[in-house]
């Protein structure tokens, strides 16, 4: 196994409550990398200045993100993979699933509006998982709160330690630059929006008589009252604590101006982890192993509008994954070989020939991929902690165009598989249920249905507002309460009985009703 292929990669997701900056922080990291020459910002409603990242025609349009962009780029010989994920709440399910692809998170917190509910939700995914958090503030260059008030709020809200390694000098209009803790380095910089700018100065020593050009001597001053501060209070950084995911490193900025973000981009390639080993129902597999295995962690189709093709996300785990060779998919029982994987630059793509443990590569899919699938190169594997959770919002599916029928079934089909909704099926009648955490996802729906599908349809709300996967050893009992309770019974788009229930109590009846069934909250006991 090739050790160095493995140490040089750095696979991380971005987080963020919606508009704290974490799109314009990812097209920022791909600048100093190199892999784009000038960066445009969101301007809302203007598809041809939208981000680099955001890429389906809706999210052009409405200036968010919905689908995880997936990037890679090199930078000082580490190898560099983007998950840039959606910040809006209705898309948080999409966003934990991405969470079980990366090695570390980078959080983008807003130094104007602080802790954010969305922020609080997200971490409490990482926190599952133990996964290495850096926080990145960002907006410093608007009235915001106290970098220290910023700190506290962090601490005590996110339960989480933290260690400043970069510290801003002014804040709003007199925010000047920052200096990098880590590497002892202070950095005044030239806003620029679009493009790498020169340091104006960078200066080792805050006693450097340079200085005074460009900082007042009560600015410097304040700067050394702040890392005395710092020093004492925060300490030193613990690498084993930050990769055990109990300590946060903190950097200060501005993204829309590429302030502090090569300190971040810099500390970041010296101690986020590389890929290490990944849990497996069966056993632990480690990155270093020779046998290649992977799992798919997310599917989207019609990645490009002109071509009708469908892309599986896969996660390298361990092995070498090379071009037209056969691999074993675990659920299906059958080989499959890839003669065009993918690798991406937001929507750019360019063929792969052979990828490694935390690359995430794109394999076309003719229907054969589901959310959570694994490959390897024979071993009967599957990988663990990918949620599904039950949805707060179900509606019926109405179809608008009965002439467009058979569109509509395979837009509904392939945009569930996707993970962007759930489809639940009731009888008699092969009623359509989609159930969703939120309501934007219906507008995303509907939209791709009619753009993508040439579909159109109607979603008539139902009073449904929770499910549970039903499962039973006794087979009587399954077939009494699918006959008493017809009504709230649908299968999921896997075959599994689901029933549905407008609130709990609902729900805790029929456990008392029927205590031979156990009722699921997410379909996950479907994988053990």
């Amino acid at each position: 196994m090739d050790y160095p292929e493995i140490e040089k990669r750095k696979t991380f997701a971005i987080i963020s409550h919606p508009d704290a900056g974490k799109t314009t922080l990812t097209e920022k990291f791909l600048l100093f990398g190199g892999a784009i020459n000038t960066a445009g910002t969101i301007k809302r409603n203007k598809a041809s200045q939208s981000n680099t990242s955001d890429f389906m025609e809706i999210e052009k349009q409405r200036g968010i993100s919905v689908a995880t962009s997936v990037m890679g780029f090199e930078y000082k010989d580490k190898r560099i993979n983007i998950l840039d994920t959606p910040g809006h709440k209705d898309f948080a399910e999409d966003t934990y699933r991405t969470l079980s692809a990366v090695d570390s998170v980078i959080l983008v917190v807003d130094s104007v509006k602080g802790v954010e509910e969305q922020t609080e939700k997200l971490m409490a995914v990482c926190r599952m998982r133990n996964t290495p958090v850096i926080i990145f503030i960002n907006k410093m260059d608007r009235e915001g709160k106290d970098p220290f008030d910023l700190l506290d709020e962090i601490e005590k809200k996110l339960s989480l330690s933290l260690c400043p390694l970069s510290w801003p000098i002014g804040q709003g209009y007199t925010f000047k630059g920052v200096y990098n803790i880590f590497d002892k380095q202070l950095n005044l910089f030239q806003p620029d929006k679009s493009k790498v700018t020169k340091p104006i100065i960078q200066a080792e020593n805050l006693d450097d008589e340079t200085l005074t050009e460009f900082l007042q001597p009560k600015e410097i001053s304040g700067l050394k009252d702040d890392l005395e501060l710092i020093h004492g209070v925060y300490g030193k950084l613990d690498e084993e604590l930050y990769l055990d995911g109990l300590l946060a490193p903190v950097f200060f900025g501005s993204a829309v101006n590429n302030f502090g973000i090569r300190e971040l981009l810099d500390t970041f390639i010296n101690i986020a982890p590389s890929p290490k080993s990944r849990e497996a129902i069966e056993r632990e597999v480690l990155a270093t192993e020779k046998p290649f295995t992977g799992f798919v962690f997310k599917i989207h189709a019609n990645l490009d509008p002109n071509h009708r093709d469908r892309i599986a996300f896969l996660r390298i785990c361990s092995g070498k994954f090379e071009r037209n060779k056969f691999y074993y998919h675990t659920r299906l029982g059958k080989k499959l070989k890839f003669s065009n994987p993918m690798d991406f630059m937001a929507n750019e793509k360019s063929l792969v020939e052979e990828a490694w443990p935390g690359d995430v590569v794109g394999l076309y899919d003719s229907g054969n991929f589901k959310i959570g699938d694994t490959l390897t190169e024979g071993e009967i594997l599957q990988f663990k902690g990918i949620p599904s959770f039950s949805p707060e919002i179900f509606k019926e599916v109405e179809n608008a165009d009965p002439m467009k029928t058979k569109q509509l079934e395979k837009g509904i089909q392939q945009l569930t598989e996707e993970g962007v909704a759930q489809l639940f099926i009731q009888q008699p009648g092969n009623r359509k249920i989609v159930g969703t955490v939120g309501e934007l996802q219906f507008e995303v729906i509907s939209f791709r249905l009619e753009h993508e599908y040439g579909a159109k349809c109607h979603f008539r709300p139902l009073t449904f507002r929770r499910s549970s996967w039903l499962t039973s050893k006794d087979k009587k009992k399954m077939e009494e309460i699918m006959y008493r309770k017809q009504h709230q019974i649908s299968t999921d788009k896997d075959g599994n009985t689901v029933f549905l229930a407008d609130n709990d109590y609902m729900i805790n009846l029929a456990k008392r009703d029927f205590p031979e069934i156990e009722f699921h909250t997410t379909s996950e006991f479907t994988k053990n």
